[in-house]
């Protein structure tokens, strides 16, 4: 049985990511990019963000009983199976998932105008994601 708890408490701290990153988005790209505090908090919170939404999801899918999950994609996979989210917001999903690898293990050289990009242009995606939740509250 999916907790309401568990929701709960996974979703204050997407909020308090959140609000962390909003305050980031204040900055003009040139002060971002030139400044590592900024920009490594920036690094650091979307992908404690796209955390806090992956457990959430997961429990969701465990808990629901709606399959297996062996890979983060799975995740949005198994919700849009149940019908919890739609294709749009699967493959939104899924391209964060990538983005959370790309942040946390540095496969790449990390353009920071994409970050900055991302900061300014998706948080409202994980607010989205939020009220796909609020429902198990």
């Amino acid at each position: 049985m999916v907790r309401p708890d568990v929701i709960r408490k996974r979703l204050e701290k997407l909020d308090e990511y959140l609000a962390i990153l909003r305050q980031l988005q204040r900055y003009s790209c040139d002060e971002f990019v030139a400044n590592p505090e900024r920009y490594g908090s920036a690094k650091r919170f979307l992908q404690l963000a796209i955390d806090s939404l992956n457990d959430v999801g997961n429990h969701v899918v465990a808990e629901a009983g709606l399959g297996t999950v062996d890979w983060y994609s799975d995740i949005p996979h198994r919700l849009r199976e149940a019908g919890l989210i739609d294709s749009s917001q699967e493959e939104t999903w899924i391209r964060m998932i990538g983005l959370r690898n790309i942040l946390v293990h540095d496969y790449l050289k990390i353009d920071r105008t994409i970050v900055f990009r991302v900061l300014q242009e998706n948080l409202g995606d994980l607010e989205g994601f939020k009220q796909v939740f609020a429902q198990f509250l």
